[in-house]
């Protein structure tokens, strides 16, 4: 045993090889049984998937980067639910595609930020962050309220979210033009800022 041990370790190349199985063991022995639990894989009662509008706004707020700056990923610490509300659940997000939990926090989480604050706050908060955070370091983004949405892919977007899970139905992807044509790109983004971490508070 002691002289395969001594071979192993002289040997780089049989050593990463070993490594890199001991690790994918590992892995996948924490990862797979997640695919069979309920909880990681079935929606929280009374989740639903974005509205049209809100979808736009999510497609906003990953093409602004806001995702680089802001999680949306409480974690079950006491210093974090005090803070921010109840830890995130995986029954949250499977509708979520890509999913936007991150880890830098440049800015606060915001797992939990819908309905915290009034529409009108959110709109001051995007156009001058300042405004209402004077030690704010965030951009504003006053573009959003000049840029109009046309809703043309709207309905496409919805139809290829349904094609990996997401219950849409054919009223919701006939309706999604309507829906957010002639709409600000700021009142989407607003729209699902409100949105988020809306649902657990159904649950409970």
């Amino acid at each position: 045993m002691a002289k395969t041990h001594e071979i192993v370790e002289k040997n780089v190349g049989l050593m990463i090889i070993l490594t890199l199985v001991a690790v994918s063991f590992g892995g996948l022995v924490e990862i797979v049984p997640l695919f069979f639990q309920k909880q990681t894989t079935q929606p929280i009662e009374g989740l639903k998937p974005w509205t049209a509008l809100q979808l736009e706004g999510r497609d906003v707020y990953i093409r602004e980067g806001c995702n680089t700056c802001h999680s949306q990923m409480i974690r079950p610490f006491r210093a974090e639910t005090e803070r921010y509300g109840h830890y995130s659940v995986a029954g949250e997000h499977v509708y979520e595609h890509p999913f936007l939990w991150g880890s830098k926090r440049t800015g606060p989480d915001l797992a939990r930020v819908g309905q915290r604050y009034s529409d009108q706050w959110h709109y001051d908060h995007l156009m001058d962050p300042r405004d209402v955070v004077p030690e704010s370091n965030m951009p504003g983004f006053p573009w959003l309220d000049e840029n109009i949405l046309t809703g043309d892919i709207t309905g496409a977007k919805m139809e290829a979210l349904r094609a990996v899970g997401v219950p849409y139905t054919d009223a919701d992807i006939a309706g999604a033009k309507a829906a957010v044509e002639g709409k600000k790109e700021m009142d989407a983004l607003i729209a699902y800022l409100q949105g988020l971490g809306t649902f657990l508070s159904v649950k409970r």
